[in-house]
């Protein structure tokens, strides 16, 4: 189709744009065989009528003009209508599809789109420019589509909308179920500070005007704005995904008890028969009438067990008897934190509910191989007064009763750490802090706008996958709630954690520097700008190449849009992105002095950078390989049930006794190890559309030789990294590489495709561009 000028037009107008071509193939009406072609050109608007009083006329393309502007509307000229007939309904809304991914991706002026979802669409996507630099004649059209994406704040969204606004963590709750299921609102409060989610707009709950109601739990049914929903075909990968976790790692019926005490592991075997292929995974009636109260009929249907051997975790996976893991269970390689973090403000609450948690602080030796060695621990509760603590002091030892109770002593170690893990690297730091970020991107930067162009392949998955999250993991008895000591105020803790974020501390080697294990380079000779104090750190190695890999590609990509610190300043939309992120975004924290003026490119290229780190990389490091180094829940406990007995009394003779039994019953019981186990399983594996670092979403990301030639050189530069992590891998020298556990550090290899992985299910490698699961 041409362009098509208005009826009585004197001239044709200019329609600003590249011309399209696409081919829809008819091969579901048997009346019409043929093959079309259609030629698109302009910007377009496609509309699905799905009125029945227009019969043969429910679809129609209009195309604008890029430089000649109507006198009537301020917009550019607007062709006639040009109708699509066809017979099936089916067949109009597949050709509807088909032309809307094509008008996306390659058209110049991007599309203007009716549905009965979306209204009114309009999209440039391949051409990017600044505001000031927007032809006139699409001015108006550019403050209307970012008018309508940020809504008016009223009413419940629906499936359809493609509406981004703000709210608090206001769904946790479920006073509906009962007072036990109260959760505080997260946000908006100087007592409970929290990043804003996307909002939804339920119907209240009976908590209040405050807090809204909830959906039911795993229907995987819950508002995000159309285009940050997940696809359907990963939608329902991830169905499968916890759907058969559930079945190969929960307990037999006798044992499917949340709180059940008595169900204890009794020996190692039993642990390391969890992941046999032996055991069964029938989905047993019992097991699906349980399913069928929690996920809707149609899922489990469209669900099938697949009947495959679950990997063995790499912690165990050098085991070859059971007789032997008492001596290797413990064994962990250096994590990216060393930090310990106390829980004095909160272990009289938690140790109130049948666990048992210490404050703990772990002192640890650089040994002259570069490897860091645990010298004591220290393992603290509260006392009647501050000043009168408890505190244990437990010292290292190859045999007898000293190993035994360092053994016990380091498990709550690893406890505090796998909550911290948890709530605050994982879910706080990288999910939560990311989505004000999204929202306001889509809110405040046009989509022709060249940092919305940057930024949104690091965004794909992300809110959908934190509104899964509200649904069944963070929530009152959701399962961080059922598996972590901390248990109802899991989430308190994190807020409580918020209160020390701050942004400019996210990038990795600002992050490296406050948490000591670097300092500045006097010489500035460094591209990062800090030296590392511990030269074996793989986490810090191999990440502090990658951050510098996505700076120069940041640096390249704002330099080529932005020739000064004037045009920053003078560019309106990105201004008021960052004002928003700073005073709603992430409002509890908008008058923090350390948020910095966005009055430069230095500024700007620092917060892209630090953003598209914590979206890729970091992410990638922290969730990726929980399966391999958390999935023996030996190695990474996420409670005890017992303290480390005291000298004299009747639990220390039980531990003299048996310290194996014991130590089994100081363990979550059957019901939460295996949810545990299931959840890393999930979180664990990479999905089937998943885009890694380096690599386009799409072949019409953006039109610009110049910055398809530089994104050529960051993905040749992360090809090289990658190389080099490899070799570092191969040195003997560098025994942290791969630890005690002898698990080669691959987390941040940039692709799996290209080191020979499985870029689906767990690999333990490949660094996605987002937040996707």
């Amino acid at each position: 189709m041409d362009e098509m000028p208005k009826k009585g037009s004197s001239s044709v107008p200019k329609w600003h744009s590249s011309s399209v071509t696409t081919r829809i193939v008819n091969n579901l009406n048997p009346i019409c065989q043929a093959t079309q072609q259609l030629t698109l050109k302009g910007k377009f608007v496609i509309i699905h009528n799905q009125s029945k009083s227009i019969p043969g006329k429910l679809i129609s393309v209009q195309i604008y003009s890029g430089t000649d502007v109507d006198p009537e509307t301020g917009k550019g000229k607007l062709s006639e209508k040009a109708y699509f007939k066809q017979v099936f309904n089916m067949l109009l809304k597949k050709v509807a599809r088909q032309l809307v991914e094509v008008v996306r991706h390659k058209a110049g002026y991007g599309v203007e789109e009716e549905t009965e979802q979306d209204e009114n669409r309009r999209t440039r996507e391949n051409s990017v420019e600044v505001f000031h630099q927007t032809p006139r004649a699409l001015v108006e059209l550019r403050k209307e589509e970012l008018d309508r994406l940020r809504g008016n704040g009223m009413g419940e969204r629906k499936e359809w909308d493609r509406i981004y606004d703000y709210d608090c963590y206001n769904d946790l709750g479920d006073a509906d179920k009962g007072p036990e299921h109260h959760r505080p609102v997260l946000g908006g409060s100087r007592l409970f500070p929290y990043p804003r989610r996307g909002r939804t707009g339920r119907k209240h709950s009976a908590e209040g005007p405050s807090s809204e109601s909830r959906p039911q739990p795993m229907n995987f049914s819950i508002y995000v704005p159309s285009d940050e929903r997940f696809g359907p075909t990963k939608l329902k990968e991830l169905k499968s995904n916890c759907v058969n976790a559930m079945v190969h790692f929960l307990p037999p019926k006798a044992e499917f008890l949340p709180r059940r005490k008595s169900a204890n592991f009794q020996s190692f075997q039993e642990l390391l028969d969890m992941f046999s292929s032996n055991r069964s995974q029938r989905m047993e009636g019992w097991m699906r009438d349980y399913l069928k109260k929690l996920i809707p009929l149609d899922y489990i249907k469209e669900i099938t067990i697949p009947n495959k051997e679950l990997p063995i975790p790499q912690i165990i996976s050098d085991i070859p008897t059971s007789e032997q893991i008492r001596n290797t269970e413990f064994n962990t390689t250096i994590n990216h934190r060393t930090e310990a973090r106390r829980m004095d403000t909160f272990s009289g609450k938690i140790n109130a509910n049948g666990v048992c948690a210490y404050a703990s602080r772990t002192l640890l030796f650089l040994r002259s191989d570069g490897m860091l060695k645990p010298l004591t621990i220290e393992l603290s509760l509260p006392g009647p007064s501050p000043h009168l603590e408890i505190h244990r002091v437990f010292l290292p030892a190859k045999q007898g009763t000293q190993a035994a109770l360092w053994q016990l002593a380091k498990t709550h170690v690893l406890a505090n750490d796998a909550v911290y893990h948890q709530l605050i690297s994982h879910w706080l730091c990288t999910h939560a802090v990311v989505e004000p970020f999204i929202i306001a991107t889509k809110r405040r930067l046009s989509v022709m706008h060249p940092i919305h162009r940057l930024l949104n392949p690091h965004f794909k998955d992300t809110m959908h996958i934190n509104a899964l999250a509200r649904l069944i993991l963070i929530n009152s008895g959701g399962i961080l709630e059922r598996i972590l000591f901390p248990g109802e105020i899991c989430m308190q803790i994190s807020c409580d954690l918020y209160k020390e974020w701050r942004f400019n501390e996210q990038g990795l080697p600002a992050d490296l520097l406050k948490r000591g294990m670097a300092v500045k380079d006097p010489d500035m000779k460094n591209p990062t700008g800090i030296q590392l104090l511990l030269l074996d750190y793989p986490y810090a190695t191999d990440g502090l190449e990658i951050w510098v890999a996505i700076k120069e590609w940041v640096q390249d990509f704002c330099s080529f849009f932005y020739k000064d610190n004037e045009a920053i300043e003078g560019d309106v939309e990105l201004q008021s992105w960052w004002s928003e992120i700073r005073t709603q975004g992430h409002g509890d924290k908008h008058n923090d002095t350390w948020w910095d003026q966005m009055t430069s490119l230095s500024n700007l290229v620092e917060a892209l950078t630090t953003l598209i780190w914590i979206a890729s990389a970091k992410h990638a490091s922290i969730n990726y390989g929980q399966y391999a180094y958390s999935a023996y829940p030996p190695n990474r406990p996420t409670l005890c049930r017992k303290f480390v007995p005291l000298e004299g009394t009747v639990e220390f003779g039980e531990f003299l006794k048996d310290p194996d039994k014991f130590f089994l019953k100081m363990l979550p019981n059957r019901f939460e190890m295996s949810l545990a186990v299931a959840l890393v399983d999930i979180l664990s594996r990479h999905t089937c559309d998943e885009v890694y670092l380096g690599c386009q979403q799409s072949p019409g990301w953006i039109d610009n030789e110049v910055i398809q030639n530089r994104f050529a050189d960051f993905k040749q530069e992360l090809k090289e990294i990658q190389s080099r992590i490899m070799q570092r891998n191969r040195d003997p020298k560098l025994k942290n590489r791969r630890g005690p556990g002898n698990i080669e550090y691959t987390l941040l290899f940039p692709d799996a495709a290209s080191s020979s992985a499985s870029t689906s299910g767990i690999s333990g490698r490949g660094i996605p561009n987002s937040i996707s699961i």
